[in-house]
């Protein structure tokens, strides 16, 4: 008999804020140190936006995490806007 040892997944399916601030952060420290190509920066960057934006529309969104998400996206938008030029 085998027991299942996988983690489980969140009781729902959204992301964990501090692993999208993670993501973020690294992004943002690799791209200052030089060890990460422009455009691959832009591309995660524009997924962190994109699912971001997605969590900060869903209507059954709990409004404290809605803003702890919203400030995740507007830091996601600077990194953009810091890339592009």
């Amino acid at each position: 008999m085998t027991q299942d040892v996988s983690p489980k997944p969140p009781s729902d399916d959204r992301p964990g804020m501090e692993q999208l601030d993670a993501a973020l952060s690294h992004v943002d420290q690799q791209v200052s140190s030089g060890n990460i190509a422009s455009g691959a920066a832009k591309g995660i960057v524009y997924s962190l936006i994109e699912t971001l934006g997605a969590l900060v529309g869903d209507p059954d969104l709990p409004e404290h995490a809605r803003s702890g998400y919203e400030g995740l996206l507007e830091a996601a938008r600077e990194l953009r806007a810091k890339l592009e030029h």
